[in-house]
């Protein structure tokens, strides 16, 4: 297998582009997010940390009971089985890349 993967190539949804670790012999799994103001998830947690990278853009983060508002060059992490959602809440496009780290996603959804 070629060790460069095109972008263009991943699956993709609405907001993003998803990269299966699995698919390529790789430990950990991503979302390449770009999304629209008001967008993002609904609560729900995974049995292994997720981080995610703000490249451009703002979103509010609620991890467990805390809730913070990260901008571009900022990191968070919503540690192991801890509930986690974001909406971005900017003026403009979020950019950000969303790391599992685990070879297969796993999400458990607690709100509809």
């Amino acid at each position: 297998m070629s060790p460069i993967i095109d972008i263009d190539d991943l699956d993709s949804g609405e907001n993003s582009r998803q990269f299966i670790g699995a698919d390529h012999d790789v430990p950990v799994s991503m979302f390449l997010v770009h999304s629209p103001p008001g967008n993002g998830p609904s609560l729900h947690r995974h049995p292994y940390p997720e981080l995610f990278i703000v490249e451009g853009g703002e979103a509010t983060f609620r991890v467990g009971d805390e809730v913070v508002v990260a901008g571009a060059g900022k990191i968070v992490i919503a540690p192991a089985g801890m509930p986690h959602a974001f909406t971005n809440t900017g003026d403009g496009q979020l950019r950000m890349v969303n790391i599992h780290t685990a070879s297969e996603m796993e999400t458990e959804w607690l709100e509809d």
